[in-house]
Protein backbone atom coordinates (compact mmCIF):
# COMPACT_ATOMS: atom_id res chain seq x y z
CA UNK A 1 0.00 0.00 0.00
CA UNK A 2 3.08 2.19 0.47
CA UNK A 3 3.61 2.37 -3.59
CA UNK A 4 -0.20 3.21 -4.22
CA UNK A 5 -0.18 6.02 -1.39
CA UNK A 6 3.79 7.53 -3.42
CA UNK A 7 2.02 7.03 -6.44
CA UNK A 8 -1.30 9.09 -5.95
CA UNK A 9 0.64 12.11 -5.26
CA UNK A 10 2.08 11.74 -8.39
CA UNK A 11 -1.15 10.69 -10.80
CA UNK A 12 -2.78 14.02 -8.76
CA UNK A 13 0.09 16.00 -10.42
CA UNK A 14 -0.18 14.72 -13.60
CA UNK A 15 -3.87 15.50 -13.76
CA UNK A 16 -3.46 19.35 -12.68
CA UNK A 17 -0.46 19.76 -15.41
CA UNK A 18 -3.04 18.55 -18.00
CA UNK A 19 -0.47 16.08 -19.31
CA UNK A 20 -3.34 13.60 -19.92
CA UNK A 21 -6.48 14.74 -21.57
CA UNK A 22 -7.58 11.01 -22.79
CA UNK A 23 -9.77 9.48 -21.24
CA UNK A 24 -8.54 6.24 -22.23
CA UNK A 25 -5.19 6.61 -21.28
CA UNK A 26 -6.02 7.76 -17.87
CA UNK A 27 -7.68 4.58 -17.17
CA UNK A 28 -4.91 2.37 -18.58
CA UNK A 29 -2.57 4.74 -15.67
CA UNK A 30 -5.04 3.35 -13.20
CA UNK A 31 -4.41 0.28 -13.90
CA UNK A 32 -0.74 0.15 -13.76
CA UNK A 33 -0.71 1.90 -10.55
CA UNK A 34 -2.87 -1.11 -9.35
CA UNK A 35 -0.79 -3.58 -10.76
CA UNK A 36 1.97 -1.96 -8.83
CA UNK A 37 0.63 -2.11 -6.04
CA UNK A 38 -0.36 -5.53 -5.78
CA UNK A 39 2.83 -6.94 -7.01
CA UNK A 40 4.47 -4.92 -4.18
CA UNK A 41 2.42 -6.18 -1.75
CA UNK A 42 3.17 -9.54 -2.96
CA UNK A 43 7.20 -8.71 -2.86
CA UNK A 44 7.00 -7.38 0.82
CA UNK A 45 5.08 -10.05 1.90
CA UNK A 46 8.14 -12.36 0.65
CA UNK A 47 8.21 -16.42 -0.04
CA UNK A 48 6.51 -16.88 2.82
CA UNK A 49 3.03 -16.24 1.14
CA UNK A 50 4.36 -18.68 -2.36
CA UNK A 51 2.56 -21.82 -2.65
CA UNK A 52 4.17 -24.59 -2.50
CA UNK A 53 3.38 -26.43 -5.96
CA UNK A 54 2.88 -30.44 -6.66
CA UNK A 55 5.32 -32.08 -8.67
CA UNK A 56 4.14 -32.12 -11.98
CA UNK A 57 5.35 -34.35 -15.16
CA UNK A 58 6.51 -32.61 -17.77
CA UNK A 59 3.42 -32.08 -20.00
CA UNK A 60 2.58 -30.43 -23.96
CA UNK A 61 0.85 -27.21 -25.12
CA UNK A 62 -2.59 -27.47 -24.75
CA UNK A 63 -3.12 -31.48 -24.42
CA UNK A 64 -1.06 -31.18 -21.05
CA UNK A 65 0.10 -35.14 -19.97
CA UNK A 66 -2.99 -36.53 -22.43
CA UNK A 67 -0.37 -38.59 -24.47
CA UNK A 68 1.03 -40.03 -21.43
CA UNK A 69 -1.91 -42.48 -20.81
CA UNK A 70 -2.62 -45.68 -22.01
CA UNK A 71 -5.44 -47.76 -22.72
CA UNK A 72 -4.62 -48.41 -19.46
CA UNK A 73 -4.52 -45.78 -17.56
CA UNK A 74 -4.70 -47.31 -14.06
CA UNK A 75 -1.26 -48.65 -15.36
CA UNK A 76 0.04 -45.47 -17.03
CA UNK A 77 -0.63 -43.52 -14.06
CA UNK A 78 1.57 -45.54 -11.88
CA UNK A 79 4.05 -45.21 -14.41
CA UNK A 80 4.36 -41.27 -13.79
CA UNK A 81 4.02 -42.01 -9.93
CA UNK A 82 6.60 -44.43 -9.75
CA UNK A 83 8.55 -41.77 -11.65
CA UNK A 84 7.71 -38.17 -10.03
CA UNK A 85 5.84 -39.71 -6.39
CA UNK A 86 2.97 -40.24 -4.99
CA UNK A 87 1.42 -37.14 -4.81
CA UNK A 88 1.73 -35.01 -8.42
CA UNK A 89 -0.25 -32.85 -10.44
CA UNK A 90 -1.02 -34.22 -14.09
CA UNK A 91 -2.88 -31.47 -16.57
CA UNK A 92 -5.61 -33.92 -18.60
CA UNK A 93 -6.36 -31.23 -21.38
CA UNK A 94 -7.32 -27.97 -19.18
CA UNK A 95 -7.95 -29.95 -16.50
CA UNK A 96 -5.56 -29.78 -13.50
CA UNK A 97 -5.49 -32.68 -11.60
CA UNK A 98 -4.02 -34.44 -8.25
CA UNK A 99 -2.74 -38.06 -8.50
CA UNK A 100 -2.30 -39.95 -5.41
CA UNK A 101 -0.99 -43.20 -5.08
CA UNK A 102 -0.18 -43.90 -2.09
CA UNK A 103 -2.37 -45.62 1.27
CA UNK A 104 -0.73 -42.47 3.31
CA UNK A 105 -2.26 -39.68 1.24
CA UNK A 106 -5.25 -42.14 0.69
CA UNK A 107 -5.35 -42.28 4.18
CA UNK A 108 -4.81 -38.46 4.91
CA UNK A 109 -7.61 -37.67 2.21
CA UNK A 110 -10.19 -39.90 2.90
CA UNK A 111 -10.42 -40.24 6.82
CA UNK A 112 -8.73 -36.34 7.90
CA UNK A 113 -10.08 -34.24 5.03
CA UNK A 114 -12.40 -36.22 3.96
CA UNK A 115 -15.29 -33.47 3.57
CA UNK A 116 -12.97 -31.40 2.04
CA UNK A 117 -12.26 -34.07 -0.97
CA UNK A 118 -16.12 -34.83 -0.37
CA UNK A 119 -17.26 -33.50 -4.20
CA UNK A 120 -16.88 -35.84 -7.11
CA UNK A 121 -16.49 -33.81 -10.61
CA UNK A 122 -19.19 -33.88 -13.16
CA UNK A 123 -18.60 -34.86 -16.45
CA UNK A 124 -20.30 -34.30 -19.98
CA UNK A 125 -22.24 -37.50 -19.67
CA UNK A 126 -22.81 -37.48 -15.94
CA UNK A 127 -24.32 -34.45 -16.17
CA UNK A 128 -26.88 -35.99 -18.77
CA UNK A 129 -27.58 -39.32 -17.68
CA UNK A 130 -27.62 -38.93 -13.68
CA UNK A 131 -30.16 -36.12 -14.29
CA UNK A 132 -28.04 -32.84 -13.70
CA UNK A 133 -25.75 -35.33 -10.95
CA UNK A 134 -28.96 -35.09 -8.67
CA UNK A 135 -27.93 -38.42 -7.85
CA UNK A 136 -25.69 -39.72 -4.81
CA UNK A 137 -22.97 -41.14 -6.60
CA UNK A 138 -22.07 -37.28 -8.65
CA UNK A 139 -24.19 -34.98 -6.55
CA UNK A 140 -22.13 -32.27 -4.61
CA UNK A 141 -21.48 -33.27 -1.00
CA UNK A 142 -24.64 -31.33 -0.11
CA UNK A 143 -27.61 -31.89 2.68
CA UNK A 144 -29.31 -33.96 -0.52
CA UNK A 145 -26.70 -35.70 -0.87
CA UNK A 146 -26.62 -37.25 2.81
CA UNK A 147 -29.48 -38.25 2.34
CA UNK A 148 -29.96 -39.24 -0.85
CA UNK A 149 -26.65 -41.36 0.32
CA UNK A 150 -28.78 -42.66 3.54
CA UNK A 151 -31.65 -43.75 1.82
CA UNK A 152 -29.28 -46.01 -0.29
CA UNK A 153 -27.25 -47.61 2.24
CA UNK A 154 -30.47 -47.59 4.82
CA UNK A 155 -33.00 -48.80 2.61
CA UNK A 156 -31.64 -50.01 -0.68
CA UNK A 157 -28.35 -51.65 -0.26
CA UNK A 158 -28.02 -52.38 3.39
CA UNK A 159 -27.85 -55.86 4.84
CA UNK A 160 -30.86 -56.10 5.25
CA UNK A 161 -31.80 -55.51 1.65
CA UNK A 162 -29.37 -57.88 0.60
CA UNK A 163 -30.62 -60.80 2.80
CA UNK A 164 -34.50 -60.08 1.36
CA UNK A 165 -33.17 -60.55 -2.42
CA UNK A 166 -31.67 -63.46 -1.41
CA UNK A 167 -33.85 -65.45 -3.19
CA UNK A 168 -33.25 -63.57 -6.56
CA UNK A 169 -29.68 -64.10 -6.03
CA UNK A 170 -29.85 -68.03 -5.53
CA UNK A 171 -32.76 -68.32 -8.59
CA UNK A 172 -30.58 -66.61 -11.13
CA UNK A 173 -27.64 -69.00 -9.92
CA UNK A 174 -29.32 -71.98 -10.41
CA UNK A 175 -30.65 -70.72 -13.54
CA UNK A 176 -27.03 -70.58 -14.35
CA UNK A 177 -25.47 -73.99 -12.97
CA UNK A 178 -28.76 -75.61 -15.17
CA UNK A 179 -27.19 -73.77 -18.54
CA UNK A 180 -23.76 -75.02 -17.34
CA UNK A 181 -25.37 -78.77 -17.01
CA UNK A 182 -26.85 -78.83 -20.00
CA UNK A 183 -23.67 -77.50 -22.16
CA UNK A 184 -21.05 -79.74 -20.28
CA UNK A 185 -23.74 -82.87 -21.35
CA UNK A 186 -22.69 -81.96 -25.18
CA UNK A 187 -19.37 -81.52 -24.20
CA UNK A 188 -19.46 -77.81 -24.96
CA UNK A 189 -16.95 -75.60 -24.04
CA UNK A 190 -18.68 -72.31 -22.11
CA UNK A 191 -18.32 -68.83 -22.66
CA UNK A 192 -18.47 -68.04 -18.77
CA UNK A 193 -17.50 -64.77 -18.84
CA UNK A 194 -20.84 -63.89 -20.84
CA UNK A 195 -23.05 -66.38 -18.61
CA UNK A 196 -21.79 -64.35 -15.96
CA UNK A 197 -22.15 -60.81 -17.07
CA UNK A 198 -25.92 -62.26 -18.31
CA UNK A 199 -26.63 -63.31 -14.61
CA UNK A 200 -25.28 -60.34 -12.66
CA UNK A 201 -27.44 -58.45 -14.66
CA UNK A 202 -30.45 -60.22 -14.58
CA UNK A 203 -29.90 -60.22 -10.28
CA UNK A 204 -29.15 -56.57 -10.64
CA UNK A 205 -31.89 -55.74 -12.85
CA UNK A 206 -35.02 -57.87 -10.91
CA UNK A 207 -33.45 -56.40 -7.79
CA UNK A 208 -34.20 -53.13 -9.09
CA UNK A 209 -37.22 -53.34 -11.21
CA UNK A 210 -38.64 -56.71 -11.39
CA UNK A 211 -37.58 -57.72 -14.47
CA UNK A 212 -34.69 -59.42 -16.20
CA UNK A 213 -32.30 -57.96 -18.78
CA UNK A 214 -31.77 -60.59 -20.65
CA UNK A 215 -33.50 -64.01 -21.44
CA UNK A 216 -32.47 -67.19 -23.51
CA UNK A 217 -29.80 -65.18 -25.36
CA UNK A 218 -31.95 -61.92 -26.31
CA UNK A 219 -31.81 -58.65 -24.24
CA UNK A 220 -34.70 -55.96 -23.01
CA UNK A 221 -34.86 -53.15 -24.27
CA UNK A 222 -33.32 -52.05 -20.97
CA UNK A 223 -30.65 -53.60 -21.20
CA UNK A 224 -29.74 -52.73 -24.52
CA UNK A 225 -30.13 -48.75 -23.36
CA UNK A 226 -27.38 -49.80 -20.62
CA UNK A 227 -25.04 -51.03 -22.78
CA UNK A 228 -25.12 -47.68 -24.82
CA UNK A 229 -25.30 -45.57 -21.58
CA UNK A 230 -21.99 -47.43 -20.65
CA UNK A 231 -20.14 -46.74 -24.19
CA UNK A 232 -21.09 -42.86 -23.46
CA UNK A 233 -19.43 -42.44 -20.07
CA UNK A 234 -16.67 -44.11 -21.34
CA UNK A 235 -16.32 -42.12 -24.48
CA UNK A 236 -13.86 -39.77 -25.19
CA UNK A 237 -15.80 -35.56 -25.21
CA UNK A 238 -13.70 -32.55 -25.81
CA UNK A 239 -16.06 -30.36 -23.43
CA UNK A 240 -14.42 -32.68 -20.11
CA UNK A 241 -10.85 -31.58 -21.28
CA UNK A 242 -11.03 -28.59 -23.34
CA UNK A 243 -14.12 -26.98 -22.30
CA UNK A 244 -14.03 -24.18 -25.07
CA UNK A 245 -13.97 -26.67 -27.37
CA UNK A 246 -17.30 -28.28 -25.95
CA UNK A 247 -18.89 -27.26 -29.20
CA UNK A 248 -16.71 -29.78 -30.84
CA UNK A 249 -19.09 -32.34 -29.41
CA UNK A 250 -21.81 -30.94 -31.16
CA UNK A 251 -19.55 -31.06 -34.64
CA UNK A 252 -18.57 -34.93 -33.58
CA UNK A 253 -22.30 -35.69 -32.98
CA UNK A 254 -21.34 -36.41 -29.57
CA UNK A 255 -23.64 -34.52 -28.27
CA UNK A 256 -26.87 -35.19 -30.78
CA UNK A 257 -25.87 -39.04 -29.54
CA UNK A 258 -25.85 -38.40 -26.08
CA UNK A 259 -28.75 -36.37 -25.87
CA UNK A 260 -30.76 -39.09 -28.39
CA UNK A 261 -30.15 -41.99 -25.70
CA UNK A 262 -31.03 -39.95 -22.71
CA UNK A 263 -34.50 -39.24 -24.24
CA UNK A 264 -34.80 -42.78 -24.32
CA UNK A 265 -33.55 -44.07 -21.43
CA UNK A 266 -35.66 -41.37 -19.84
CA UNK A 267 -38.57 -42.53 -21.47
CA UNK A 268 -38.46 -46.16 -20.65
CA UNK A 269 -37.65 -44.84 -16.72
CA UNK A 270 -40.66 -43.39 -16.74
CA UNK A 271 -42.62 -46.00 -18.11
CA UNK A 272 -40.98 -48.07 -15.31
CA UNK A 273 -41.82 -45.85 -12.90
CA UNK A 274 -45.41 -45.33 -13.79
CA UNK A 275 -46.10 -49.37 -14.04
CA UNK A 276 -44.85 -49.92 -10.59
CA UNK A 277 -46.83 -46.67 -9.45
CA UNK A 278 -49.95 -48.37 -11.03
CA UNK A 279 -49.37 -51.67 -9.11
CA UNK A 280 -48.32 -50.41 -6.42
CA UNK A 281 -51.84 -48.79 -5.76
CA UNK A 282 -53.62 -52.07 -6.09
CA UNK A 283 -51.45 -53.39 -3.57
CA UNK A 284 -52.54 -53.69 -0.25
CA UNK A 285 -49.68 -51.62 1.70
CA UNK A 286 -48.86 -54.41 4.23
CA UNK A 287 -48.50 -57.04 1.19
CA UNK A 288 -45.94 -59.75 1.84
CA UNK A 289 -45.12 -59.55 -1.91
CA UNK A 290 -41.84 -58.86 -2.82
CA UNK A 291 -40.69 -55.37 -3.46
CA UNK A 292 -38.30 -54.17 -5.82
CA UNK A 293 -36.14 -50.76 -5.42
CA UNK A 294 -38.31 -49.22 -7.55
CA UNK A 295 -41.25 -50.07 -4.96
CA UNK A 296 -39.26 -48.91 -1.70
CA UNK A 297 -37.82 -45.83 -3.54
CA UNK A 298 -41.71 -44.95 -4.54
CA UNK A 299 -42.32 -46.00 -0.92
CA UNK A 300 -39.81 -43.39 0.25
CA UNK A 301 -41.13 -40.66 -2.06
CA UNK A 302 -44.45 -41.14 -0.79
CA UNK A 303 -44.12 -41.44 2.80
CA UNK A 304 -41.69 -38.25 2.86
CA UNK A 305 -40.07 -39.78 6.20
CA UNK A 306 -35.99 -38.16 5.08
CA UNK A 307 -35.70 -34.75 4.52
CA UNK A 308 -35.34 -34.62 0.97
CA UNK A 309 -38.64 -34.27 -1.37
CA UNK A 310 -37.46 -37.29 -3.99
CA UNK A 311 -38.87 -36.12 -7.53
CA UNK A 312 -39.17 -39.01 -10.14
CA UNK A 313 -36.10 -36.98 -11.68
CA UNK A 314 -34.08 -38.03 -8.32
CA UNK A 315 -35.82 -41.78 -8.26
CA UNK A 316 -34.03 -41.96 -12.10
CA UNK A 317 -31.02 -40.84 -10.90
CA UNK A 318 -30.42 -43.38 -8.41
CA UNK A 319 -31.59 -46.19 -10.20
CA UNK A 320 -29.28 -45.01 -13.10
CA UNK A 321 -26.76 -45.10 -10.37
CA UNK A 322 -27.58 -48.83 -9.29
CA UNK A 323 -26.83 -49.69 -13.03
CA UNK A 324 -24.22 -48.02 -13.65
CA UNK A 325 -22.52 -49.33 -10.22
CA UNK A 326 -23.83 -52.47 -9.86
CA UNK A 327 -24.25 -55.17 -12.98
CA UNK A 328 -20.78 -54.93 -14.54
CA UNK A 329 -18.65 -54.59 -11.37
CA UNK A 330 -19.65 -57.71 -10.08
CA UNK A 331 -19.42 -59.70 -12.95
CA UNK A 332 -16.19 -58.63 -13.92
CA UNK A 333 -14.74 -59.46 -10.50
CA UNK A 334 -16.68 -62.86 -10.81
CA UNK A 335 -14.57 -63.62 -14.08
CA UNK A 336 -11.06 -62.85 -12.78
CA UNK A 337 -11.66 -64.75 -9.58
CA UNK A 338 -12.46 -67.75 -11.93
CA UNK A 339 -9.65 -67.24 -13.97
CA UNK A 340 -7.01 -66.81 -11.70
CA UNK A 341 -8.21 -70.10 -10.18
CA UNK A 342 -8.40 -71.73 -13.38
CA UNK A 343 -4.51 -70.97 -13.80
CA UNK A 344 -3.74 -72.24 -10.31
CA UNK A 345 -4.72 -75.86 -10.36
CA UNK A 346 -3.31 -76.26 -6.92
CA UNK A 347 -5.38 -72.90 -5.35
CA UNK A 348 -8.11 -74.32 -7.42
CA UNK A 349 -8.29 -77.74 -5.85
CA UNK A 350 -7.89 -75.87 -1.86
CA UNK A 351 -11.05 -73.84 -2.57
CA UNK A 352 -12.95 -77.10 -4.18
CA UNK A 353 -12.31 -78.76 -1.07
CA UNK A 354 -13.25 -76.63 1.14
CA UNK A 355 -17.12 -75.79 -0.25
CA UNK A 356 -17.32 -79.39 -0.73
CA UNK A 357 -16.30 -79.98 2.73
CA UNK A 358 -18.78 -77.50 4.18
CA UNK A 359 -21.68 -77.89 1.82
CA UNK A 360 -21.12 -81.79 2.13
CA UNK A 361 -23.85 -83.22 0.16
CA UNK A 362 -26.79 -80.98 0.67
CA UNK A 363 -29.00 -79.42 -2.62
CA UNK A 364 -28.01 -75.91 -2.28
CA UNK A 365 -25.48 -73.56 -0.58
CA UNK A 366 -26.77 -70.92 1.65
CA UNK A 367 -25.48 -67.81 3.39
CA UNK A 368 -24.21 -70.09 6.71
CA UNK A 369 -22.19 -72.05 4.74
CA UNK A 370 -20.34 -68.78 3.16
CA UNK A 371 -19.38 -68.01 6.24
CA UNK A 372 -17.55 -71.12 7.26
CA UNK A 373 -15.60 -70.89 3.80
CA UNK A 374 -12.92 -68.69 4.76
CA UNK A 375 -10.19 -69.57 1.76
CA UNK A 376 -13.29 -68.54 -0.87
CA UNK A 377 -12.97 -65.38 1.04
CA UNK A 378 -9.46 -64.90 0.72
CA UNK A 379 -9.52 -65.78 -2.82
CA UNK A 380 -12.36 -63.37 -3.17
CA UNK A 381 -10.22 -60.47 -1.70
CA UNK A 382 -7.32 -61.44 -3.49
CA UNK A 383 -9.29 -61.01 -6.75
CA UNK A 384 -10.35 -57.70 -5.20
CA UNK A 385 -6.87 -56.47 -4.50
CA UNK A 386 -5.07 -57.66 -7.44
CA UNK A 387 -8.22 -56.52 -10.09
CA UNK A 388 -10.55 -54.08 -8.75
CA UNK A 389 -13.69 -53.78 -11.18
CA UNK A 390 -13.04 -49.75 -10.60
CA UNK A 391 -9.04 -49.00 -10.44
CA UNK A 392 -9.34 -45.55 -10.19
CA UNK A 393 -11.59 -43.37 -7.89
CA UNK A 394 -12.51 -39.44 -8.81
CA UNK A 395 -12.95 -36.42 -6.41
CA UNK A 396 -13.22 -32.70 -6.48
CA UNK A 397 -12.29 -30.57 -3.60
CA UNK A 398 -14.76 -28.21 -2.32
CA UNK A 399 -11.86 -25.79 -0.87
CA UNK A 400 -8.16 -24.94 -0.72
CA UNK A 401 -6.13 -26.77 1.42
CA UNK A 402 -2.62 -28.62 2.76
CA UNK A 403 -1.91 -32.11 1.48
CA UNK A 404 1.39 -33.41 1.87
CA UNK A 405 2.86 -30.42 2.34
CA UNK A 406 1.46 -29.23 -0.71
CA UNK A 407 -0.78 -26.08 -1.37
CA UNK A 408 -4.18 -27.44 -3.15
CA UNK A 409 -6.84 -25.12 -4.61
CA UNK A 410 -10.64 -25.30 -4.54
CA UNK A 411 -12.26 -27.26 -7.30
CA UNK A 412 -9.12 -29.35 -8.31
CA UNK A 413 -10.01 -32.80 -10.18
CA UNK A 414 -8.58 -35.90 -7.68
CA UNK A 415 -7.53 -39.37 -8.89
CA UNK A 416 -6.51 -41.67 -6.18
CA UNK A 417 -4.90 -44.81 -8.13
CA UNK A 418 -6.52 -47.34 -6.04
CA UNK A 419 -5.17 -50.19 -8.47
CA UNK A 420 -1.51 -48.62 -7.67
CA UNK A 421 -2.26 -48.48 -3.71
CA UNK A 422 -2.55 -52.31 -3.74
CA UNK A 423 0.06 -52.86 -5.76
CA UNK A 424 2.99 -51.09 -3.29
CA UNK A 425 5.39 -53.37 -2.65
CA UNK A 426 5.67 -51.50 0.76
CA UNK A 427 2.38 -53.28 2.27
CA UNK A 428 2.45 -56.31 -0.28
CA UNK A 429 4.95 -59.18 -1.00
CA UNK A 430 4.85 -60.03 -4.43
CA UNK A 431 1.90 -57.94 -5.67
CA UNK A 432 1.95 -58.94 -9.40
CA UNK A 433 1.31 -62.34 -8.26
CA UNK A 434 -2.43 -63.83 -7.07
CA UNK A 435 -1.91 -65.19 -3.49
CA UNK A 436 -5.28 -65.49 -1.73
CA UNK A 437 -3.10 -67.25 1.56
CA UNK A 438 -1.63 -63.78 1.83
CA UNK A 439 -5.26 -62.61 3.58
CA UNK A 440 -5.09 -66.10 6.17
CA UNK A 441 -4.69 -64.91 9.45
CA UNK A 442 -4.19 -61.11 8.09
CA UNK A 443 -6.94 -58.64 9.61
CA UNK A 444 -6.63 -56.49 6.55
CA UNK A 445 -10.13 -55.99 5.25
CA UNK A 446 -11.54 -54.24 2.43
CA UNK A 447 -14.13 -52.23 4.25
CA UNK A 448 -12.34 -48.89 4.12
CA UNK A 449 -9.96 -48.61 7.34
CA UNK A 450 -7.14 -50.23 5.79
CA UNK A 451 -6.15 -47.56 3.24
CA UNK A 452 -3.41 -50.26 0.95
CA UNK A 453 -6.99 -52.35 0.25
CA UNK A 454 -9.79 -50.02 -0.67
CA UNK A 455 -11.20 -51.55 -3.77
CA UNK A 456 -14.83 -50.08 -2.37
CA UNK A 457 -13.15 -46.92 -1.77
CA UNK A 458 -13.16 -45.03 1.73
CA UNK A 459 -14.96 -42.34 3.63
CA UNK A 460 -17.96 -40.23 2.82
CA UNK A 461 -17.33 -41.49 -0.87
CA UNK A 462 -17.06 -45.43 -0.41
CA UNK A 463 -19.31 -47.70 -2.16
CA UNK A 464 -22.45 -48.30 -0.61
CA UNK A 465 -23.10 -51.71 -2.57
CA UNK A 466 -20.11 -53.28 -1.31
CA UNK A 467 -21.97 -55.49 1.01
CA UNK A 468 -24.29 -56.21 -1.96
CA UNK A 469 -21.76 -57.06 -4.26
CA UNK A 470 -19.47 -59.41 -1.78
CA UNK A 471 -22.64 -61.37 -0.90
CA UNK A 472 -23.26 -62.49 -4.97
CA UNK A 473 -19.31 -63.03 -5.91
CA UNK A 474 -19.18 -65.15 -3.18
CA UNK A 475 -22.33 -67.00 -3.58
CA UNK A 476 -21.71 -67.28 -7.45
CA UNK A 477 -18.41 -68.15 -6.91
CA UNK A 478 -18.81 -71.03 -4.50
CA UNK A 479 -21.82 -72.78 -6.62
CA UNK A 480 -19.60 -72.72 -9.80
CA UNK A 481 -16.77 -74.22 -7.08
CA UNK A 482 -19.31 -76.93 -5.82
CA UNK A 483 -21.45 -78.32 -8.64
CA UNK A 484 -18.40 -78.69 -11.89
CA UNK A 485 -14.28 -78.90 -12.10
CA UNK A 486 -13.04 -76.54 -14.93
CA UNK A 487 -10.63 -77.22 -17.05
CA UNK A 488 -9.41 -74.83 -19.80
CA UNK A 489 -10.24 -75.74 -23.55
CA UNK A 490 -7.47 -77.49 -25.80
CA UNK A 491 -5.13 -76.25 -28.47
CA UNK A 492 -5.61 -78.76 -32.05
CA UNK A 493 -2.43 -80.48 -30.86
CA UNK A 494 -3.91 -81.69 -27.64
CA UNK A 495 -2.33 -79.46 -25.26
CA UNK A 496 -4.79 -76.84 -23.37
CA UNK A 497 -5.23 -73.15 -24.17
CA UNK A 498 -3.16 -70.39 -22.04
CA UNK A 499 -5.31 -68.08 -20.36
CA UNK A 500 -4.95 -65.26 -21.82
CA UNK A 501 -5.01 -62.70 -19.05
CA UNK A 502 -4.99 -59.50 -20.56
CA UNK A 503 -6.61 -56.31 -18.98
CA UNK A 504 -9.07 -53.84 -21.01
CA UNK A 505 -10.58 -50.50 -19.21
CA UNK A 506 -13.83 -49.01 -19.64
CA UNK A 507 -16.26 -48.36 -17.14
CA UNK A 508 -14.84 -51.14 -15.02
CA UNK A 509 -11.64 -53.54 -16.33
CA UNK A 510 -11.89 -56.87 -17.28
CA UNK A 511 -10.61 -59.66 -18.86
CA UNK A 512 -10.08 -58.40 -22.76
CA UNK A 513 -11.00 -61.47 -23.96
CA UNK A 514 -13.70 -62.85 -21.98
CA UNK A 515 -13.29 -66.26 -20.17
CA UNK A 516 -14.06 -69.20 -22.13
CA UNK A 517 -14.08 -72.68 -20.25
CA UNK A 518 -15.18 -76.74 -19.90
CA UNK A 519 -16.98 -77.29 -16.94
CA UNK A 520 -17.31 -81.01 -15.99
CA UNK A 521 -20.65 -81.71 -13.20
CA UNK A 522 -19.28 -83.46 -10.42
CA UNK A 523 -23.05 -84.35 -9.73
Amino acid sequence: MEVLSFLLPVWEEIQRSKLFTNYFISLLFLLLLLFLSLRFTFFLAGPQTKLKLLPSPPKLPIIGNLHQLSNLPHRSLQALSQKYGPLILINLGYTPTLLVSSAEMAKEITKIHDIVFSDRPKTVATDIFFYGCSDFAFSAYSKYWREARKICVLELLGLKSVQSFGFIREEETAGLVRELRNASSSGFTVNLGQMLSATSSNILARCILGQKCQEHGTRSPFGELSRRVTFHLTSFKFGDYFPYLKWMDVVTGMASSLKATFRELDLLLEKIIEDHKAALSGKDEQSSDHKDIVDILLQVQKDGVHDIELTNDNIKAILMDLFAGGSDSVSATMEWAMAELMRNENMMKKAQEEVRRVVREKSSIDVNDINQMDYLKCVVKETLRLHPAGPLNFRETRESLKLGGYDIPPKTKVILNIWAIQMDPNFWDKPEEFVPERFQNNQVDFKGQDFQFIPFGSGRRGCPGMTFAVFQVEYVIANLLYWFDWKLPYENNGMPKNLDMTETAGLVTRLKNPLVAVPIPIN
